[in-house]
């Protein structure tokens, strides 16, 4: 597969690198970020993905994390997907809302037209971009750790659920952890997956662990001051879900932190370590 580099950039004496490809699985063009921190020659590196929220690209994060310095000195290769396919002809919210269609893809495989050729993030996470990584960079895919914000915690979370042998780490930061119970996943899922709501709990952390899915270990972080966690991101829904399962969670709120990057970027280098621990 041919892989287009858009740029690239010296940090921390490793490489920041932006990238762009056609995607088989959505049918786009589709640009994603790699930091490889230094490392000797013929090295393999273990891997953290980091899934974005409502309305970002690969650029927030890349931008805005601060993941650089404790990727670098941890060893850790962050890896930074766009969060819906685009490019001329993909189908938007007819309204032009920010909760679905373009930067909304909530990491599923549509089956609801318009949506269902080019709305595949679910495929392109778990198969098509690791490929490419495994392909292109000193990864050690025996070694995978997740993450995300907000609707990429609900992607980080769903994922890890699904495919417990392929991470060894997974955690989150605001996640939707019900999105079968609140107005952005109810609007994403329905108009994704259409009305048999039997077939979005396979997209629900709370509905997959209710269902037995589990994980060796969890890490989430939630701000207090988050003016979207009672109505859309309802942490106690999970943590109440880990209790009855009794899989092991440190689900943390931390008080006057709110929604932006700003909480991301002050609990990011705590949350890579973390993973680092895990991977080896």
């Amino acid at each position: 597969m041919t892989l287009d580099t858009v740029s690239t950039n010296k940090s921390h004496g490793g490489v920041q690198g932006v990238y762009r490809h056609q995607s088989r699985a959505t049918g786009t063009e589709m640009t994603f970020s790699v930091f490889v921190p230094p490392h000797a020659d013929g090295a393999k590196l273990p891997v953290i993905w980091y899934l974005s929220g409502l309305t970002c690209t690969h650029a927030n994060v890349t931008d805005k994390g601060e993941f650089r310095k404790a990727c670098a000195e941890l060893g850790l290769i962050f890896v930074a997907p766009d969060t819906s396919p685009r490019g001329e002809g993909v189908p938007d919210d007819p309204d032009g809302a920010y909760d679905f269609g373009l930067g909304a893809g909530f990491y599923v495989n549509a089956t609801q037209e318009p949506f269902a050729r080019n709305y595949r993030m679910r495929d392109y996470i778990e198969n098509e971009l690791p490929e490419i990584l495994a392909g292109n960079f000193p990864a050690d895919m025996a070694r995978q750790g997740i993450t995300g914000h907000s609707m990429g915690g609900h992607g980080a979370l769903t994922i890890a659920l699904r495919n417990p042998e392929r991470f060894r780490s997974t955690s989150a930061f605001a996640p939707i952890v019900a999105p079968t119970q609140c107005p952005w996943g109810e609007k994403a899922l329905g108009g994704y997956l259409g009305d048999d709501r039997a077939a979005w709990k396979e997209y629900d952390a709370c509905a997959l662990i209710k269902n037995g899915a589990r994980l060796a270990d969890l890490l989430i972080d939630q701000g207090d001051a988050d003016t979207n966690l009672e109505t859309q991101l309802k942490t106690d829904l999970l943590r109440q879900a880990c209790a009855s399962a009794g899989m092991q969670a440190t689900i943390r709120m931390q008080p006057g932190y709110d929604h932006s990057y700003l909480f991301v970027s002050t609990f990011m280098a705590d949350h890579l370590r973390w993973h680092a621990d895990r991977l080896g």
